[in-house]
């Protein structure tokens, strides 16, 4: 995947979780959630075969977002309960 791709889906990966989460980030804040979750998410799905981020589609973005969730989720567990906004 090209870094656009990167971008693209890290974007609506990192929107998509923090709609599920309750966080809010900028646009730049979505992208990197993303794009670190569509890491985490590509190497949880390759492991138990159940697919991988390669591009983008609606599998790649799934993937990115359950990983992005998992970020936000282990994130807020890290900082206690505050909410992020901006």
């Amino acid at each position: 995947m090209g870094i656009l791709s990167w971008i693209v889906v890290g974007g609506l990966a990192g929107l998509l979780a923090g709609m599920i989460m309750g966080e809010k980030h900028g646009l730049i804040g979505k992208i990197i959630i993303g794009i670190i979750g569509a890491n985490i998410g590509g190497y949880i799905a390759s492991r138990f075969n159940l697919g991988s981020v390669d591009g983008i589609n609606l599998t790649s973005i799934l993937i990115a977002a359950g990983g992005a969730c998992l970020l936000l989720a282990v994130l807020r567990l890290l900082g206690g309960k505050k909410n992020r906004e901006g």
